[in-house]
């Protein structure tokens, strides 16, 4: 069995549990509900089990190194924080409805990295021979997930007002009796940015360290580099404004849905449409 073969294992098991949940929003049957909890709980010790093949693979290649080093690699581990992060909100919150908002975010980012991206194992380039790879990319893709969490959240935050606003309490009843109260969404949306803006933080020091020790500066201001900061001041704003403004709501929730669309563009946009230091390996971290 090869990591290949379990990272389709896991983009499979990724649609089975997307699917069981929406079964979950369209039926309210909270057996359906564990079941997809659990299905995507199998699909992240699958992925587990795939990464670490994977590292095993690149040293019996003789290159051996984390697989974080291109776009492929990075885009699954994306994928495997995104489920992590979901895992610890399900099991510490019991909302398993968020995962019909969160899972896709995995599973697409799979989808992708399976069937459109090289998935060889190469040699590192020697920008990124250096242990500053680990620190930099679990940090930056742990914050990231955290935005994805908040970005799923903040969506259904904004459907249960929108249907809110449109229908009557009777007629709305039915899919919002699965979604958390208004409030509890706000604060989850909260405490996932709360989670993920550090990690950001560091990511963006750990990146500093690392391009000073790979190119000799902290500080460039590579394409890569200037939306890492841009992506940093949205997030802070939206703390800024929670804190000293009292933004709540929708406000703070449409802030969280552009706040990952930064993050997306940041990650992705960056490594596909601009030209950078952080060009290498088809879109590195």
């Amino acid at each position: 069995m090869t990591s290949s073969m379990l990272f389709n294992v896991t983009t499979f098991t990724y649609l089975i549990s997307m699917l069981v949940f929406f079964a979950f929003l369209a039926s309210k049957n909270k057996s359906l509900g564990l079941a997809g909890s659990f299905i995507a709980y199998a699909g992240l010790a699958v992925q587990t089990v795939a990464i670490a093949l994977r590292w095993k693979e690149s040293y019996d290649m003789g290159v051996g190194h984390a697989p974080m080093s291109n776009l492929y690699e990075s885009i699954v581990f994306f994928s495997w924080t995104i489920i992590l992060l979901f895992a610890y909100i399900d099991i510490r919150y019991k909302y398993r409805i968020v995962g019909a908002f969160v899972v896709p975010f995995a599973l697409l980012g799979m989808a992708w990295a399976q069937l459109g991206m090289n998935t060889g194992i190469e040699p590192l380039v020697p920008a990124l021979q250096s242990n500053w790879l680990l620190y930099h990319v679990i940090t930056c893709f742990l914050g990231y997930a955290a935005f994805a969490v908040a970005c799923g959240i903040s969506i259904m935050y904004l459907i249960k007002t929108a249907i809110e606003g449109t229908s009557s309490s009777a007629s709305a009843g039915g899919l919002l009796s699965l979604f958390p109260p208004l409030k509890v969404l706000d604060d989850l949306n909260y405490r996932s940015i709360m989670i993920g803006f550090p990690l950001l933080t560091l990511g963006i020091i750990t990146g500093a360290a690392w391009a000073n020790y790979a190119w000799g500066t902290y500080w460039s201001w590579d394409p890569k580099e200037t939306w890492s900061l841009i992506v940093w001041f949205v997030y802070a704003a939206f703390l800024h404004a929670r804190i000293t403004k009292g933004w709540v709501g929708k406000r703070a929730a449409w802030l969280s849905v552009i706040g990952f669309a930064a993050t997306i563009f940041c990650y992705l946009g960056v490594n596909l449409f601009l030209s950078g230091l952080h060009s290498y390996g088809g879109g590195s971290k």
